[in-house]
């Protein structure tokens, strides 16, 4: 089993090395270029794409749960179907997301705080990253769905290749064009359409049976799709909340803001690579009704998403400062970061639950569970800034930002047993299927 799951996991984590790297690059560029206004702006621009993009996020956790069930039961047709289905839902989305852009960003910024500096370069930032939104959304889609077919080297290469080509076009566009710092905007612009040709590459050579399915197979996935939108609002609530917040207590407090989640993001996305191995070998073992296998794949998940916690704990105890230095050279940036980076210290193993029940759940399809976890999650989230920012400044939202963390590690936790009783028994997709026969 532990040979499966590194199977699955060591390719999401080499993608996902560079999947942060993307935003790090961004905000180092900008950090050694220009100064905490402009990494102001570049975090409020980016605010603005999560705004968007998380309400989406149903598009890989959705195609990435469903197909691994499917692929359980050898279920082709309805692997091809859910291909298809969420491919469709994604440049749907991109055609809506175009038509209200200039609406959507006028709207926003009008009510995040921050200085008229920092609104109008992640203004401009936004009006051209906007362009890529079908290929981004259609990533979202193809990367859940080859997680689902259990393969996720079609992931690291994809992911491995946006995040190269994006690196390198923001550097080169950013340092050596007149475009300047706007350069960061266009190389992720081309970076995301670079990624979408090489998708359907691997789709035409490695899945072309797929595509050619023997029967039109209809699924319906609207319950799963309405829970897990309402969860990613609630992660909007929380993530942008949190870069709304922060943008209330000056420039400087906002770019510290920006590079500690930035490494805190770094750090999710190793734990990330166990939670994509979650997702498919839970799916494809409910799936295939394999009750042990279940059990013995979400212990060792644990034990190894939990040395990985541990890891980052004792790297940002020991070279917090390093770490900072990596991001920006500006002595007030950096002076001030200090001050906060006991934040960064607690949030390894405070987020590591949750992120790694958050792939065994997908994998389950219990989308109200995880659902119910961000509700929580949010509600704290908000009521401890609401209680506290009076009295303990910036500190209260890295406090807020923490209990959300804790909220959805223990709800996650203490629902397990019900969740694995439930899904081994009958699958959701199984059991939909069985109602609407009846």
């Amino acid at each position: 089993m532990n040979r499966q799951i590194l199977r699955l996991t060591l390719p999401s984590i080499l993608a996902n090395i560079t999947i942060p790297l993307v935003g790090l690059v961004d905000t180092a560029i900008v950090g050694h270029l220009s100064d905490a206004t402009a990494i102001g702006g570049i975090a409020i621009g980016t605010m603005l794409f999560d705004l968007l993009y998380w309400n989406f996020g149903f598009l890989r956790v959705g195609s990435s749960g469903q197909t691994a069930q499917a692929y359980g039961r050898q279920d082709w047709d309805s692997c091809a179907a859910y291909l298809r289905h969420y491919t469709g839902i994604a440049i749907k989305a991109a055609l809506a997301i175009w038509l209200i852009q200039w609406v959507f960003v006028t709207g926003v910024l009008m009510v995040v705080p921050c200085s008229a500096e920092v609104a109008a370069f992640a203004k401009q930032y936004f009006f051209i990253r906007v362009w890529a939104a079908p290929a981004t959304l259609s990533l979202m889609a193809l990367k859940g769905w080859f997680i689902g077919m259990q393969d996720t080297v079609s992931t690291m290469m994809t992911d491995i290749t946006v995040n190269v080509v994006n690196i390198a076009g923001s550097y080169l566009l950013a340092v050596h064009t007149p475009v300047g710092l706007m350069g960061v905007a266009y190389g992720t612009l081309i970076a995301q359409y670079t990624g979408l040709l090489l998708c359907v590459g691997i789709l035409l050579v490695k899945y072309r049976r797929f595509l050619r399915p023997k029967t039109k197979t209809r699924v319906s996935t609207l319950r799963q799709n309405l829970d897990l939108f309402i969860r990613s609002l609630c992660f909007m609530v929380v993530y942008v909340g949190f870069t709304s917040l922060a943008s209330r207590y000056g420039d400087e407090e906002l770019a510290v803001a920006s590079i500690l989640m930035k490494l805190m993001m770094f750090f999710s996305f190793f734990v990330d690579g166990f939670a994509h191995a979650g997702e498919a070998l839970v799916g494809r073992f409910i799936g295939a009704r394999e009750r042990e296998n279940v059990r013995q794949v979400v212990r060792l998940l644990w034990l190894w998403s939990m040395g990985v916690g541990l890891l980052f704990t004792a790297v940002f105890w020991v070279a917090d400062d390093a770490c900072l230095r990596l991001l920006t050279n500006d002595k007030d940036v950096l002076e001030l970061a200090q001050r906060y980076s006991i934040w960064l210290i607690l949030m390894p193993l405070a987020s590591t639950p949750a992120f790694m029940w958050d792939g065994i759940y997908v994998g389950a399809m219990a989308s109200r569970a995880i659902r119910n976890a961000m509700i929580a999650a949010a509600v704290g989230f908000v009521a401890v800034y609401a209680a506290l920012f009076r009295f303990w400044d910036i500190n209260a939202l890295y406090l807020a930002y923490l209990t959300h963390l804790i909220a959805r590690s223990i709800y996650l936790t203490f629902k397990w047993r019900n969740v694995y009783d439930t899904s081994t028994r009958t699958s959701p997709v199984e059991s939909h299927q069985e109602r609407e026969h009846s």
